[in-house]
């Protein structure tokens, strides 16, 4: 179980930070909600990996129990990537909208002039 959410994490974050690097939006905003789903992955694995174990600590039987700050702390997670998402879809469609183009960065150079990416 552990080396399936590790897994995941790894892959989530790799593919979001390869997303990021690209040069157009669209590929931006999908590799930072990636990125945001494996932090959240991350976070709520940090509260330890139980199955059917209660979220609160009873001193009168000796059972396993999951923490809930990291679960408290994925939700909050949640509203607040999705608050950013909507803004990073409403800049970058007004970036397009003003300037006709989905690329990031303006060519600067020459030899990017002809590029077509």
């Amino acid at each position: 179980m552990e080396l399936l959410v590790a897994s995941a994490v790894g892959v989530l974050t790799a593919a979001g930070i390869y997303l990021i690097l690209r040069r157009q939006t669209f590929p931006v905003i999908l590799g930072l909600s990636l990125l945001t789903y494996g932090v959240n992955i991350f976070l709520f694995a940090t509260g330890r990996l139980a199955v059917n174990a209660p979220p609160i600590l009873n001193k009168y039987e000796e059972i396993a129990y999951t923490d809930p700050l990291p679960q408290a702390l994925v939700l909050t997670a949640i509203v607040i990537s999705f608050g950013m998402t909507a803004v990073v879809v409403m800049i970058a469609l007004a970036a397009y909208l003003s300037s006709r183009d989905d690329r990031i960065d303006m060519p600067d150079h020459p030899e990017d002039e002809g590029e077509n990416a």
